[in-house]
């Protein structure tokens, strides 16, 4: 199986850029993985929540992987969301990511059918017997209706080809046990921009974000500073993009983000159903919160 992955820093979860009819707009996707390999992100991954993967059919998500390994030619390492709640559709999905070239894999946990902790290590273990190629487990209980617990996780962190974990339950103590636990190559990575500062001075080694679509640059800075051990230059950082972040979680993600690159003229704004625009106020609260940072009217 494959062998041990090592990642350090900020992976962008990139949104999917569509046109208004809805379709994928391939052209604002290739500038906007410019965009963030030249402002200093260590990884990109395409296709997980912020790319609204649940809304691809299987054709769109084989063309967005492709498109964003092809722009990408080896620059950042690429991750690419291959989950499903279905092991057989993942290991599909998984199956194209390694046809690709694609690093690793982000493989969300099983949705709406709420497995056992038997039913998610059993998952897991399919997908990396199935396919050669690095996999880390996405745990979001907010989205998935089920957490995969620390026990679980540290199981998972035993099998060859699980190179670690996104962990986005916002349970610090869970998170804790996991650090103190893990085998030395196993990599934990913030699934919250709010929470990578905290996971970060506990051990943690990176974050796979959703605010450095919009600031890469000082994003990156911040982690790299966390990387380092100086947590006082990162709280600056942390403090200044605060209500950034949050912002991006006012509605659904990826509706903020979507609209706060819209603002800012790196992509239209554009979604798909069941995603709609962002409430009045709620934008105009956030257009607020760019032109704080100096934000809006920016182009690529």
């Amino acid at each position: 199986m494959s062998s041990t992955f090592s990642f350090r820093g900020v992976a962008t979860a990139l949104v999917t850029p569509m046109l208004e009819n809805g379709d994928i707009d391939t052209g604002s996707l290739r500038r906007l993985v410019d965009f963030q390999i030249s402002n200093g992100v260590n990884a990109l991954v395409p296709c997980g929540t912020t790319g609204e993967s649940a809304t691809l059919s299987h054709p769109e998500h084989h063309h967005v992987m492709d498109i964003v390994a092809e722009q990408t030619n080896g620059r950042v390492p690429n991750f690419v969301g291959a989950g499903s709640n279905s092991t057989r559709e993942a290991i599909s999905l998984t199956q194209h990511a390694r046809a690709i070239g694609a690093s690793a894999v982000l493989s969300v946990a099983p949705y709406y059918n709420k497995p056992t902790q038997q039913g998610f290590y059993e998952h897991y273990k399919a997908i990396v017997e199935a396919v050669d190629i690095p996999v880390f487990v996405y745990n979001v209980p907010g989205r998935t209706g089920s957490n995969i617990n620390a026990e679980t996780t540290l199981r998972l962190a035993e099998l060859p080809g699980i190179a670690g974990i996104k962990e986005a339950s916002g349970n610090i103590p869970q998170v804790m046990e996991i650090l103190r636990h893990r085998p030395n190559n196993f990599v934990v990575l913030s699934g919250d921009d709010a929470l990578a500062l905290p996971m970060m001075s506990l051990g943690a080694d990176g974050v796979i974000s959703v605010v450095s679509n919009e600031v890469p640059l000082e994003f990156t800075q911040m982690i790299r500073w966390c990387l380092e051990g100086d947590f006082v230059k990162a709280r600056m950082i942390h403090e200044r993009l605060l209500d950034l972040m949050n912002m991006n979680f006012i509605e659904s993600n990826p509706i903020p983000v979507k609209s706060a690159l819209s603002m800012m003229g790196i992509i239209r704004e554009a979604y798909r159903l069941p995603l709609t625009p962002m409430t009045l106020e709620h934008k105009f609260q956030l257009r607020r919160v760019l032109e704080e940072l100096s934000l809006v009217g920016q182009t690529l």
